[in-house]
């Protein structure tokens, strides 16, 4: 969307799937779009209606975590659109995993039995339980790849205190543990995830999303021991559909390489995919609510009149 200044906009800021505006008295405006990235790269065409799946789900899993923590949500004043505190983040994520997939297979596979100073434990396969959920923290980077870090640097190199490390080990925890236990009510199991903290004073806010497809990985609980037990590939409810589309056609986002064409029966493909993650999700059916620029700016603004 290209939508003009809010009233009391201080300035803006456009990532590669979202837009946040910020505004006066320590207010954000952040619009879902439907832009879709995969390794870094922002792929040619938008996903109908995918701003609205993220942003309803991260509302919904936000709402359902305020006992937990603190976090900055107030108002999602249009399907994409959510207005809440802005907070000063921490510049790491909390990556939390319940299972050996992705990054810490990649690396349990290489012979690495050490993930951002987690120990990890002999005889497990791809897709396995850790014993207990693990916490192997990255570092936000400005540009490029987040790099992993461990809880003693991340203190060593003042990113967060002790005191504050504490906090956000015990509260990305408990947050992963309500996450499963509502993926579980699903048939679902939540695989991994991120969480992003931030300050107000000195109170610590979750930010952001939190266990949408987009930031998290979900595998389907039927089967998963039958799976596991034949080494058979996990069914899974997440985005890399999209990843191993472009494996498959020669995209890594890395140099040199073009984005294959992105067909209009793969744009529907992918969008279907998308609602089909919500309603999975989520429990309930999905009710497409398109809104043009316009009617979005006038939603927000009537939210912000009432909050500011």
């Amino acid at each position: 969307m290209n939508l003009k200044p809010f009233p009391q906009q201080i300035s803006e800021y456009h990532g590669k799937v979202r837009d946040v505006y910020y505004i006066e008295n320590q207010l954000l405006v952040m619009i879902a779009s439907d832009r879709i990235s995969a390794f870094d790269v922002i792929l040619p065409r938008p996903i109908p209606f995918k701003g609205q799946v993220l942003n309803q789900i991260a509302a919904y899993m936000l709402e359902k975590t305020t006992d937990i923590c603190p976090n900055w949500l107030l108002e999602t004043p249009a399907p994409n659109v959510a207005i809440g505190k802005e907070c000063t983040p921490f510049k790491i994520e909390m990556v939390v995993r319940g299972n050996l997939v992705g990054h810490a297979w990649r690396t349990y596979n290489a012979g690495g039995r050490e993930l951002c100073g987690v120990t990890l434990p002999e005889g497990l396969v791809e897709n396995d339980f850790f014993p207990t959920p693990i916490i192997t923290p990255s570092t936000k980077a400005s540009e490029g790849h987040d790099e992993d870090i461990s809880k003693e640097a991340i203190i060593q190199q003042g990113l967060a205190s002790a005191e504050e490390w504490a906090i956000l080990e015990k509260y990305a925890l408990a947050l992963f543990q309500r996450g499963k236990e509502i993926a579980a009510k699903q048939g679902l199991i939540l695989v991994d995830t991120k969480y992003e903290f931030g300050k107000i004073g000195d109170t610590i806010f979750l930010m952001d999303e939190i266990h949408t497809p987009d930031s998290s990985r979900y595998f389907y609980a039927a089967g998963f021991e039958e799976r596991q037990a034949k080494k058979e590939k996990q069914k899974q409810l997440s985005k890399e559909f999209v990843r191993e589309w472009l494996i498959e056609n020669n995209f890594m986002g890395k140099e040199g390489q073009t984005v294959p064409n992105m067909s209009d029966e793969w744009i529907e493909t992918i969008s279907k995919r998308y609602i089909e993650l919500y309603e999975k999700v989520i429990g309930a059916p999905f009710k497409p609510e398109p809104k043009s620029e316009e009617e979005t700016y006038n939603l927000v603004c009537n939210s912000l009149k009432k909050l500011q």
